[in-house]
């Protein structure tokens, strides 16, 4: 009787063993399929991006980080999405994605990458001053944040450099709009925009023109003074533009005269010039 006890007891203990056993090979084998399936999805989507197919890869990046939350291999699917938009210039769903990115993992470590490739989508859509400013605004202030929270990013040297062409692009739309003020003798609203110009964006191209034309509208309303002040902070700074030389001409009359005439002295010296070297010859 008691070996019938201990016999049931050992044929207990070994289907307890080979069911456990069978349980953890099953665990095994789930587990190294789910790593297959998100490999194999990644890799689709990588091939399907080589060959341009951007729409596919960009569902197939989606795919791994809807059935994968969880794997290290959704963020990375999630911003691969959103650069497959991007190199079509499918601006709208890259930006869409990346904003997303950054709400759902904002601690990652690819956080600043996330952060330039939006910056590019904003910037990539600006055509020229004279058109729409909202991609302009949203492409200085992103590449700003891009820079001012990750500094040292390999990113943020590039964001500083399309930066200093983005303030060239707000000078000219405020030039472009000063500009079509003065041409309608709308003198307040013409001078507000060249100060912008000098207070805003005193390192852009357009800082000299800018001055210039303050110089001439205070010259025409009468403001002589203040028409100089201008003249003079032109003439410091940029003594051999042209935009100063157009200021002189405003305070020098005779100028343009003179200026002739020194063009005929000139021609006249170099015909002397001429014959002189013609005994030579």
């Amino acid at each position: 009787m008691q070996f019938k006890i201990i016999l049931k007891i050992f044929v207990i203990s070994i289907l307890i063993y080979s069911c456990s056993k069978n349980e953890t090979k099953k665990s095994t084998i789930t587990q190294k399929s789910l790593d297959l399936q998100i490999l194999e999805a990644y890799q689709e989507g990588m091939k399907n991006l080589k060959e341009g197919d951007v729409i596919f890869a960009a569902k197939k990046f989606n795919e791994v980080e809807t059935m994968f939350p969880q794997s290290i291999w959704a963020p990375k699917s999630s911003l691969m999405a959103a650069y497959s938009y991007y190199v079509q210039d499918y601006y709208s769903e890259a930006i869409a994605e990346l904003v997303r990115f950054k709400r759902v993992y904002p601690t990652h470590n690819n956080l600043d990458y996330a952060n330039y490739l939006l910056s590019l989508c904003y910037y990539e859509q600006i055509v020229d001053e004279t058109k729409d400013l909202e991609s302009i605004l949203n492409s200085k202030q992103s590449f700003e944040s891009l820079i001012n929270n990750y500094p040292n990013s390999e990113y943020s040297i590039d964001a500083k450099f399309k930066l200093d062409l983005i303030e060239d692009i707000l000078a000219a739309k405020e030039l472009y709009i000063g500009r079509y003020y003065l041409e309608k003798k709308k003198w307040i609203s013409a001078i507000n925009r060249f100060k912008v110009i000098i207070n805003d964006y005193d390192n852009s191209i357009y800082v000299e023109e800018a001055l210039h034309r303050l110089v001439e509208i205070y010259y025409i309303i009468g403001l002589k003074e203040e028409s100089f002040k201008y003249a003079k902070l032109l003439g410091y700074n940029y003594r051999t533009s042209k935009w100063y030389e157009q200021s002189y001409k405003i305070f020098n009359k005779k100028y343009e005269i003179k200026k002739k005439e020194r063009q005929k002295e000139k021609k006249k010296e170099i015909k002397v010039l001429n014959k002189f070297k013609s005994i030579f010859d």
